[in-house]
């Protein structure tokens, strides 16, 4: 008895485990997109770029600033043996003179500052240099989050298509094995043929088929999902269907003018161009001398000889590398040079963005047509399955022609249920292309 007792607990115990595993995570596509914007690791990487141009900009900065330096030294000299060639010839017409002073502990101590007053402006070129780098990162931070926002958006549309697919292939499954049922006790009753059960069992088995393949993509694309929002590999998440059906998009203006001045990848090859054109001016500051402001404070104090206190000096420093008029021709026009390179790819992302805001327009107003047609295909389907069944109980029709229509029937049912999804991925798409997908999920506040 208590066996059976323990049996009957530990079946209760694998089937509320086995409860709790399927158990799904829900997630709309807003909740997904703002979690791939925070949490993937391309938008991680991003931030940790962005901040990396900020730290160069803040050094560029500092170089504005005067520089100050402390230095000292103290020095012993235990077996120092000084001879003063003066002191010397003054002792030898002196006998009464001592022995000299031991001169064996030296203290020096400094302390400068310099004040760069000119070089060639080159130090604020450089730090206009590292601020357009720093900009042009962060806008190219922003395009790739912009891209894990789309690419979230086609994996949960996908995953939504996945699990539709399963859901309507499960029932016609139901529907398939309920007709191979029924013709298997027709057959027995020499109703029908043979050949027609094996037509039913051959198309159960390729509904079966079907289904395995459409469990193995909600699997994948699932996977996809979870990890690049990094949740736990083993979570499943439940796509919000409501959220899909009721989806409006908004009114889209798909003009490129739109797309030149909104796309952050435009944005930051401009940004890059500035920097470019900085990067010439630096190369040209070394045409120009350097001149600094000095200042400092020193001591000295040799033990028994001297001491000097307050050595204060002030002064202007000057320097120029006549050499660098001859050798840095080669620094400009490399820099010349990459600057043209920047331009010339500023010329071929825009012609780029003009033909994928063109097919990205093309394909969503595509989605738009289809779906209507779809619409209109599965009534025509379901009204041509009606009426082959009636045949077929009839006796007026064969059974290809039944399995034909039940096949046409669930290709509409599967078309359509696809087809809003398909519809909401070549908005997003066509939003991205335009630079306004950040802006349809009020990602920029995050």
């Amino acid at each position: 008895m208590k066996i059976s007792q323990l049996m009957l607990f530990g079946v209760f115990f694998i089937g509320i485990s086995s409860i709790e595993a399927q158990e799904k995570t829900s997630l709309t596509l807003d909740e997904a997109v703002k979690l791939a914007w925070e949490k993937s690791s391309e938008s991680s990487l991003a931030n940790s770029k962005v901040n990396s141009k900020k730290y160069e900009l803040q050094t560029a900065k500092d170089s504005q600033y005067p520089d100050l330096k402390l230095s000292s030294q103290y020095q012993y000299f235990p077996t120092a043996n000084i001879h003063m060639e003066s002191q010397s010839s003054d002792n030898s017409s002196d006998p009464a003179a001592g022995p000299a002073p031991k001169m064996n502990q030296v203290v020096f101590a400094q302390a400068g500052v310099t004040m760069p007053l000119f070089s060639g402006f080159k130090i604020q070129n450089n730090v206009d240099l590292r601020n357009n780098m720093y900009l042009a990162e962060s806008a190219n931070a922003v395009k790739t989050k912009e891209d894990v926002a789309l690419r979230t958006v086609q994996y949960y549309t996908n995953l939504y298509k996945a699990q539709k697919s399963l859901e309507l292939l499960e029932e016609n499954k139901k529907s398939s094995e309920q007709r191979v049922t029924d013709f298997t006790q027709l057959e027995k009753n020499g109703i029908i043929p043979k050949n027609d059960l094996l037509k039913a069992q051959l198309n159960l088995s390729r509904v079966q088929l079907l289904v395995d393949e459409a469990k193995n993509n909600v699997s994948i694309t699932n996977y996809y999902l979870v990890t690049l929002l990094k949740m736990d590999p083993n979570t499943k998440i439940a796509v919000n269907e409501a959220d899909l059906v009721k989806f409006e998009p908004r009114v889209l203006e798909s003009d490129t003018q739109i797309a030149l001045e909104n796309r952050k990848d435009l944005e930051s090859v401009r940004l890059q161009s500035k920097a470019s054109e900085n990067n010439v001016k630096i190369a040209k500051s070394s045409y120009y001398p350097s001149i600094v402001v000095l200042g400092g404070y020193a001591l000295l104090d040799v033990k028994n000889f001297v001491n000097a206190t307050n050595l204060t000096n002030v002064g202007v420093g000057l320097s120029y590398d006549l050499s660098g008029l001859i050798k840095n021709g080669n620094n400009v026009k490399a820099a010349q040079s990459k600057s043209e390179e920047v331009k010339h790819s500023e010329e071929i992302l825009t012609d780029h963005i003009k033909v994928q805001v063109q097919k990205a327009a093309e394909d969503y107003d595509l989605a738009i047509s289809q779906d209507a047609v779809f619409e209109q295909a599965v009534a025509q389907a379901s009204e041509n399955y009606r009426i082959v069944k009636d045949k077929y109980d009839n006796g007026l029709s064969d059974t290809n022609d039944l399995l034909e229509a039940d096949v046409d029937q669930l290709s509409t049912q599967i078309n359509k249920a696809l087809s809003k999804a398909n519809i909401i991925q070549k908005y997003y798409e066509l939003l991205t292309a335009t630079g306004q997908i950040s802006q349809s999920f009020n990602l920029s506040k995050i």
